[in-house]
Order: C-alpha cells, then sequence, then structure tokens
C-alpha cells in the first residue's frame, strides 16, 4: 500500500476565548471598592505553513481533527488569562487549501479556493481563535460603575478544508504507461520507485531530485496519462494537477512498443491533447506560466533496442521540424542520459529566472482596492449592519430571526444566567437600532426573537424595558438603561454641583441650625430642661453633684452593721 496522499480532508477549529473576570475589589470599611475583574485570554489559531521538510499529507489522513488551544479565564486585580497555543501545521510546499463542500456523512468535494501554499514560510490561518471576553473592569465607565457582570468568550472558527497536493517540481515527465518514466527517475536520481512490465505500475508520483554540476532541479512523473485521461479515462485526471507547478514538460516516448496504431509522433499530439483539454479548465495562480507556454522536450527511449533505436533516429527530424528539442535516450545502458541531464538543467535555470520576472510583473501591475475607512461601531451610509426577518410555521406559529455579525456576536458573549448581562445586550441591541426595526416589523413585547445560527442559536422573548444596572432593589427600576446607581450614594463626586446649589444649601443648613437653637431655647424656659448644680433626682446613682437617696441609703444601712 502506497503512503503518497495528495489530497485529504482536515476539521480545523481554533481555540475558544477564556470568560472575563466579575470580580470586586473590596478595602478596609469599603465592601465595594470598584470591579477589578480581569479579560479573558484569546484562544489559539490553526495555522498552515509550507515547509520544505514536509513531503506528504500523509499525517493528516491519520489525524484528520486538529484543534488549537483555548484562552484562559480572568482573574481579578485585573489580571487578564493567557493567551492559547497557536498550532502550527507543516504542509509541503505546493499545498492548496480549499473549503470542503458536502453534506454531513457524505465525502467532501473541494469548493472555493482559499490559499495557496506556493513558496517555502507562506502561511494561512485557517481557523482563527475565538476574543477572550471583557472583565468587569473594562466594562465599567461613569454611567455603568460597578458591573456586576462580564462577557463570555467566543467559541473559535471551526470549519472542514480540503488539503490537496500539486507537486512542486522543475521537470514533469509525461507518457503513455510502461513508456519508461519511473526508470527514467531512477537513472537520473537517488529515487527507488517501483517499477515493472505491465501497464500502471505506477499508481503515485514519484519525485526524484537531480544534480547536473552544481546546480539541482526536481523531476516527477504523472502515471497514468492515456488518450481521455482528462476527462477522468484511467488514472489521469487524478495527477494531472500535478502538472500545474512544473516550469518544463518532458515527453517521454516508448519507441519500442508493439501496440497498433501508436508511434511516437501519434503518441506525442495525444498526449498534448490532454494537456491542452485540462489546461482551458484550469486557473493558474499569480506569475504561473500557462501550460501550452512551457518548453516542451522530447525523450525518445529504449534506445538499447535495435528497432527502437532505428525508430527513434528516424522520427528525430520530424520533432525537429517542430522546434522541439530531441535526446534519444536509454534507461537500461544509460546512453544520452549525460546530455539530457545538462540540457534540462540549462533549461531549468532559464525558467526559473522567467518566472520571478513574472511574479515580479505581476505584483506591480495588481490593483489592490481598500475599502473606504468607516469609524469603528459605525455603518458605511444606511446599512444597519443586520437583517430581520419574520418567519412562520404551518401551525401559525411566527418568529422573528436576527441575522448580522454584531447581534450574533454580542449574544455569544452573554451569560443568560445573569439579568444584568441580559441587560447589558439588550443595551447594545437598542444602541444598534435592532429594538426600532423590530417594532416596524410588528414585534410585540413576548414575542420570539431569534439571533444566531445552527447551534449557536438562542430564542428569548422579546422585553424592549430590559435595561442594566442594578435594577430590582425594591421590586421597581432606579436607572435609565445602561445606569448603575450602587455606588452614587457612597461617592459624593459623582456630579459637580453649581454654584446656585451650594448657596442654596449653605441657606438650608443655616436655617436649620437656627430653627434648632431655638426649640432648645423655648424648652429651657418652658422648664423642660433640669438645672445640673442640683440633686433633685433621689435615685440617680449618676448624679454629677450626688449620687442619690439610694445610694445615701446603703451607706447608713453598711455603718449600722458595723456597730
Amino acid at each position: 500500500m502506497s503512503d503518497f496522499v495528495d489530497r485529504v480532508t482536515v476539521h480545523v477549529k481554533g481555540g475558544d476565548g477564556g470568560n472575563g473576570s466579575a470580580g470586586v475589589r473590596r478595602e478596609k470599611y469599603k465592601p465595594l471598592a470598584g470591579p477589578n475583574g480581569g479579560n479573558g485570554g484569546r484562544g489559539g489559531s490553526v495555522i498552515f505553513v509550507a515547509d520544505a521538510n514536509a513531503n506528504s499529507l500523509l499525517d493528516y489522513r491519520f489525524m484528520p481533527h486538529r484543534n488549537a488551544g483555548n484562552g484562559t479565564m480572568g482573574l481579578g486585580d485585573t489580571k487578564d488569562g493567557s493567551q492559547g497555543d497557536d498550532l502550527i501545521l507543516p504542509v509541503p510546499i505546493g499545498t492548496v487549501v480549499f473549503e470542503a463542500k458536502g453534506k454531513e456523512g457524505e465525502p467532501k468535494r473541494p469548493g472555493a479556493q482559499l490559499a495557496d501554499l506556493r513558496h517555502a514560510g507562506d502561511r494561512y490561518v485557517v481557523a482563527a481563535g475565538g476574543a477572550g471576553g471583557l472583565g468587569n473592569a473594562a466594562l465599567a465607565n461613569k454611567t455603568r460603575r460597578a458591573p456586576g457582570f462580564a462577557l463570555l468568550g467566543e467559541p473559535g472558527e471551526e470549519r472542514d478544508v480540503i488539503l490537496e497536493l500539486k507537486s512542486i517540481a522543475d521537470v514533469a515527465l509525461v507518457g503513455f504507461p510502461s513508456a519508461g518514466k519511473s526508470s527514467l527517475i531512477a537513472a537520473m536520481s537517488a529515487a527507488k520507485p517501483k517499477i515493472a512490465d505491465y501497464p500502471f505500475t505506477t499508481l503515485v508520483p514519484n519525485l526524484g531530485v537531480v544534480k547536473a554540476g552544481d546546480m539541482r532541479y526536481t523531476i516527477a512523473d504523472v502515471p497514468g496519462l492515456i488518450p481521455g485521461a482528462s476527462q477522468g479515462k484511467g488514472l489521469g485526471l487524478q495527477f494531472l494537477r500535478h502538472i500545474e507547478r512544473t516550469e518544463i514538460i518532458a515527453h517521454v516516448i516508448d519507441c519500442a512498443t508493439l501496440e497498433p496504431g501508436r508511434d511516437p509522433m501519434s503518441d506525442y499530439y495525444a498526449l498534448e491533447n490532454e494537456l491542452g483539454i485540462y489546461s482551458d479548465e484550469l486557473e493558474l495562480p499569480l506569475g504561473a506560466i500557462p501550460i501550452p507556454e512551457r518548453p516542451r522536450v522530447i525523450v525518445l527511449n529504449k534506445a538499447d533496442v535495435p528497432e527502437a533505436k532505428e525508430l527513434a533516429e528516424f522520427m528525430k527530424p520530424e520533432f525537429e521540424k517542430l522546434d522541439l528539442p530531441v535526446y534519444i535516450i536509454s534507461t537500461a545502458s544509460h546512453e544520452g542520459l549525460k546530455e539530457l541531464n545538462f540540457a534540462l538543467a540549462k533549461l531549468v535555470q532559464e525558467m526559473r529566472a522567467d518566472l520571478v520576472k513574472r511574479e515580479e510583473q505581476e505584483e506591480q501591475e495588481r490593483v489592490v482596492i481598500k475599502p473606504l475607512e468607516t469609524p469603528r461601531g459605525r455603518m458605511r451610509g444606511n446599512e444597519p449592519g443586520f437583517t430581520i426577518e419574520r418567519k412562520q410555521d404551518g401551525n401559525g406559529n411566527y418568529w422573528f430571526t436576527v441575522r448580522g455579525e454584531k447581534p450574533e456576536r454580542w449574544v455569544m458573549q452573554t451569560n443568560f444566567d445573569n439579568d444584568e448581562a441580559v441587560g447589558y445586550l439588550a443595551d447594545r441591541l437598542n444602541r444598534l437600532g435592532v429594538e426600532d426595526a423590530l417594532r416596524k416589523q410588528g414585534a410585540r413585547p413576548g414575542d420570539e426573537v431569534r439571533i444566531g445560527r445552527g447551534d449557536r442559536e438562542v430564542s428569548f422573548d422579546w422585553d424592549p424595558t430590559i435595561a442594566a444596572g442594578a435594577e430590582m432593589l425594591d421590586g421597581s427600576q432606579l436607572g435609565a438603561r445602561g445606569q448603575d446607581l450602587r455606588l452614587q450614594e457612597e461617592d459624593t463626586r459623582a456630579r459637580r454641583r453649581t454654584n446656585t446649589e451650594r448657596r442654596r444649601q449653605y441657606h438650608e443648613m443655616m436655617d436649620a441650625r437656627a430653627a434648632v437653637r431655638a426649640a432648645m431655647m423655648a424648652e429651657r424656659e418652658a422648664g423642660h430642661w433640669a438645672d445640673p448644680s442640683k440633686d433633685d433626682d433621689r435615685h440617680d446613682t449618676q448624679a454629677i453633684l450626688g449620687r442619690g437617696e439610694m445610694a445615701d441609703d446603703a451607706d447608713e444601712a453598711g455603718q449600722d452593721s458595723d456597730e
């Protein structure tokens, strides 16, 4: 069983963000000194990186589920939680990332292309980590001075992707089955592919590194190319994509075949026809050379057979008339391999320089369109940033569905077990205009409203009177939306007094003092106050001048007992 894997489906998930903390700072004689809950840590991301040391996608077939690290929860004393570790996944150079399409439980098929990792070090964040929730210290402001809630961390992005390896080689060997492509790679490099005398021996592409003097280049064979391969016949369609990243196409033609109706020229035109059909439906990356424009080299193989060598020498002028370089070789006797090796090395060097110029030119000509800058938190023009749709089932039950990036993210951040957090969500939705839009759609208090998608959808009864803050101390609402009155009575600096208020409060204080003095004088004149210089209370043991009648009686009784 072969261990070459060039297409896999991978399930990736970014780390979840940590929840914010709703801590309270406590000081001596001050049980509520202010919020001090820290923010949650951000979750890690899943990142694909093109690595020159990776040569297969085999690891992802056996381990298709990859998750990044989660962020931790915030702590007290405004300590933020730690961030989750990013998951770096090395992939071979030439790997293309596609969106996975298909129903659950069915094989996935490639969708839109997400990334093309053509060079070593190219990175693509395939699943971003979730943002950490804000702690109550970050949620506090001049009107909400002691929030009793914090925001939850957002879940990390989760998706299925397809990794497809398009081998990057300098030279692609194409030809009919048993033309000697694998034998040519084994003769020119250290690769050891499977070689046998039956068709379709090579079931997977073979790569080999060839050295010509001080220069190195790679060659790869494309197995299973026969007429109709571009329409899926044989194994050709599965491996034709490996030609997309090659710079030179070498036709390996079997001059010793005994099949009727085949000759070197007909084999060449049959293979070129398949390449032309495949290239018409191919979207090449930036700076790539179209397949019809790539240089061709004709390799007439099996010259160790006398009849084959005679046929090759006879057909060589015919190919030269098409301006194609022709080399007569034998993989068995190594005849002509040295000339072919240095000729391919020179051609590869020229094509590499041409590719660099093409990529630079394409980068200069590329037009970058940037969206107009919009202040954060505002929508461009009259766009509200959300949509509301009224839906109804067959039983007459109806509900309102709210869709939009901000409402859906806010719902995921809300702890619905905390009434104050629910009120804060209502405040945010109201400022965004969701409540006004619901009213225009005909929603009434108590109607069902759904926000979110799929498993993250949240359903609740709409109550436009919910407000954030300390709301229910005596059963009635104490503040408007977004206000918190818990600290306003303790801190006199909550609002600066005006001069008029200062004068009014001063006169009220002086009038109160004058009224108290007048009342005390009236009580003294009426005889309600006793003279402290007279001991007129017989039972007052704490009298200033005397101890009272009961104390005198006790002293006399003590003297009698002594006598």
